[in-house]
């Protein structure tokens, strides 16, 4: 089987035990209300497979013949690039969200091209190991999440330095058949939804902490593995019974801190086991990957916040006036510049030696500091045009109330010709975008996810080749040394 459908994909989730704890309690992730919206998000990524209008960006095709999700591929030019840029566009257009699938995707890229590389170098075999790994994904067409974001503890001090040394996921112990990991991954995109994990480590290692120094792949199921569902801003309206007030019904994520409570890993699924040089190429490249994504994602986020905003000027009767129309222009000018930096990223590329083809990390980086910018500002023009009601209007029990609800449809009413509850459904969507459950996708994933703005701007002094730019500089003023 090489591609499941989105029903195949849903029953495969209900034959995995996972231990997924709620506030609490062990919940069952395909029937808990705050659990299927990401369900729902996942199987439309399989869904999209088989439809004729999106089948090429999301499908890709292998040497053998054989047609595979994109996000279980070796991206080997930019044009894989490119459609893996649009799929992740269409899909948060269709969700509220970015493509569930990418940080496994992303995962699968990075030690792609580190494995062979670290080989090269070092006389391992870890990258024929992968392959195979990669082939069963395929093979299967399995949901893969990346697990990079370790607690960290102390952030001033490194992981050897920690009082507790299961701040950062290390190895406990090795044995003839596998190693055993102890420790945690935070903010877990995805995860309680897939069928396997990818491990990796998330940042620069030294000699000392080579016990760190560990990429490996686990089943969903894996014994000593389980994950904490966290919360997000406005969840429990999905247990009141009445989705008008969540914004965003059917769609969305969650995120989870997932524990490693002494996994066993056998040794054809580890791909990086104590070569701490490794871990900074290792995480480098999945960080650009990733950041890469953003650019899609968000940028196809403000389109639909956008979209709200400029028929919330509509419903008000403020659509004509010339400050509310350059505030959605400048919108549109913010949403287009995350977009334009991210496909940057992709075309002007370049391949590794393993023939995997890697983003342009100046491009990316520069893609993912203005998303952790400019969605915010983006998020507080749409609530200037949309006005002080989308943070203070009533439920819509209150609407629909027999006693109260015509004062509701009376008073909350806008321009003639559109009713009140539409307006008021407008309302709560960019109350979910802006700051209810779709912030945590548009707005705190945009600043957090994929690493600090500081470590974007890193990575851009990194890449900035100043003093070709100071020659430049020189030649033209006429200045010889």
């Amino acid at each position: 089987m090489a591609l499941m459908t989105a029903e195949q994909y849903v029953e495969s989730m209900t034959k995995i035990k996972k231990r997924v704890y709620f506030m609490g309690e062990l919940i069952n992730i395909t029937e808990h209300p705050l659990a299927q919206p990401a369900l729902n998000s996942v199987a439309l990524t399989y869904e999209l497979c088989f439809n004729p209008e999106y089948e090429e960006l999301f499908t890709a095709t292998l040497e053998s013949g054989e047609k595979v999700n994109r996000c279980v591929t070796f991206w080997k030019n930019a044009e894989d690039l490119i459609k893996k840029y649009k799929m992740i566009q269409i899909t948060a257009r269709l969700t509220g969200r970015g493509n569930s699938r990418t940080v496994g995707a992303d995962a699968i890229n990075a030690i792609g091209s580190v494995s062979y590389e670290m080989d090269d170098d070092l006389g391992t075999e870890y990258h024929p190991r992968f392959l195979k790994y990669l082939k069963y994904i395929q093979d299967n067409d399995f949901t893969i999440s990346g697990a990079i974001t370790d607690p960290k503890g102390n952030r001033s001090l490194r992981p050897i330095q920690q009082s507790d040394p299961d701040m950062y996921v290390r190895v406990v112990e090795k044995k003839s058949d596998g190693i055993v990991v102890r420790g945690a991954k935070m903010h877990q995109s995805v995860a309680v939804h897939a069928h396997e994990h990818i491990v990796a480590p998330c940042t620069t290692l030294r000699e000392e902490e080579q016990d760190y120094a560990v990429a490996f792949a686990v089943p969903a199921d894996a014994e000593g593995l389980f994950h904490i569902m966290g919360r997000q801003p406005s969840d429990t309206r999905r247990l009141e019974g009445d989705l008008f007030d969540l914004g965003g019904i059917n769609q969305g994520g969650n995120e989870t801190l997932m524990i490693f409570d002494d996994v066993f890993v056998p040794w054809d699924r580890v791909f990086m086991c104590g070569e701490w040089k490794w871990s900074f190429p290792m995480i480098h490249r999945f960080a650009g990957y990733h950041r890469n994504c953003y650019g899609a994602g968000k940028s196809a986020i403000a389109d639909i916040v956008i979209g709200a905003a400029a028929l919330m000027a509509e419903y008000n009767g403020t659509a004509k006036n010339s400050i509310i129309r350059d505030k959605l222009t400048e919108m549109v000018h913010m949403a287009r510049t995350i977009y334009a930096c991210g496909l940057t990223s992709c075309v002007e590329g370049y391949s590794t030696p393993s023939g995997i083809f890697n983003v342009n990390l100046m491009y990316t980086n520069v893609t993912k500091l203005h998303v952790g910018r400019l969605t915010y500002e983006i998020a507080r023009l749409a609530e200037d045009i949309a006005g002080g009601l989308v943070a203070t209007m009533p439920s819509h029990k209150d609407f629909t109330d027999p006693i109260i609800g015509k004062y509701v449809n009376k008073y909350l009413k806008g321009v003639d010709g559109v009713p009140t509850e539409n307006r008021m459904k407008l309302m709560r969507l960019i109350e979910y975008f802006c700051y209810g459950q779709g912030s945590v996708y548009f707005l705190s994933e945009a600043l957090h996810g994929a690493g600090s703005p500081q470590g974007q701007k890193l990575l851009i002094e990194r890449e900035s080749d100043l003093e070709t730019k100071k020659e430049w500089a020189k030649s033209l003023a006429g200045i010889s040394d």
